[in-house]
């Protein structure tokens, strides 16, 4: 029986975390100064963005989670869904 890998060096690169957790402080207190819309499509974008990153890079790229296919598929569906919130849901600023 092979032992299951829980080192972080088979997941993603902190560096790049630190990013998208930057991006999500931004998007916060965007939408507590009332700017809901930018707030979310940072958000949006981000999650397309790091979606594309894992789906271009696979095994390279420096955001992992689970598989590459659940990656890309969670990153870029989130993205467009909140795209798609945006379009139909009128929110503030």
């Amino acid at each position: 029986m092979s032992h299951p890998y829980v080192s972080e060096d088979h997941e993603g690169k902190p560096w790049f975390e630190w990013i998208v957790a930057a991006v999500v402080i931004v998007a916060t207190v965007l939408a507590v100064a009332g700017y809901t819309k930018a707030a979310t499509a940072a958000i949006a974008v981000t999650a397309i963005a790091t979606g594309l990153v894992r789906l271009a890079l696979r095994e390279r790229s420096p955001w992992k989670v689970r598989s590459v296919a659940f990656d890309a598929f969670i990153g870029i569906g989130l993205g467009v869904g909140l795209f798609i919130l945006l379009t139909i849901v009128p929110v503030g600023n």
